[in-house]
């Protein structure tokens, strides 16, 4: 597998002595988020199969826009100058009954995985999306991916289900496991108008 043009090359070590600084993303910071979500989707997929969806950069800056404009959050995690992983959120449902629930992605540059990059964004997400008024959380997860099961779990979420077979990669079916977390008042209160 080709690496993505503005990934380092597997090995090539950011400054473990920097600091990591989770912030709003930017339009800058757009290339580098690209080459981290293409380096996820393409994993465990068979040479020439298709991807045509996956964002180009003009795409993210657009959706960026429009994810700040709606009060969702949109986060990297920088050590240095390199962005290092990225959060965001989206509506769980686009109907207006599902307005205070949010679905949300994290991705880790793969030479950073382990390091707790994935922690450091998941908590400033959860606050983040709690202050914005959301009330539910939801996430979906590779049931083979028992770091970011371990990593939702130590943050609150419980496995509300999974859908067997779902995704086709590495020549087998994969399951994906839901998981879903209460912000503030959770479903205890109505929410603020």
């Amino acid at each position: 597998m080709s690496w993505p043009n503005n990934l380092p090359s597997p090995g090539v070590a950011v400054d473990a002595a920097s600091p990591i600084l989770i912030r709003s993303s930017h339009d800058g910071d757009v290339e580098a988020m690209l080459d981290i979500y293409r380096y996820y989707i393409r994993r465990g997929l068979d040479e020439g199969i298709d991807d045509h969806g996956t964002p180009q950069p003009d795409d993210l800056k657009e959706r960026r826009k429009n994810l700040r404009n709606r009060r969702f959050p949109h986060l990297v995690a920088i050590r240095g100058e390199t962005v290092i992983g990225y959060a965001y959120v989206v509506l769980f449902r686009k109907r207006p009954a599902y307005r205070y629930t949010v679905k949300h992605s994290i991705y880790v540059h793969p030479d950073h995985l382990g390091s707790g990059i994935g922690r450091l964004l998941m908590r400033e997400l959860i606050d983040a999306c709690a202050a914005a008024g959301f009330r539910q959380m939801i996430g979906y997860i590779d049931a083979d991916n028992a770091a970011s099961l371990g990593l939702h779990h130590s943050f609150g979420f419980a496995t509300v289900g999974r859908l067997p077979g779902v995704a086709y990669r590495y020549g087998r079916w994969a399951d994906t496991v839901m998981v879903q977390r209460s912000l503030g008042a959770g479903a205890t209160t109505p929410p603020v108008v």
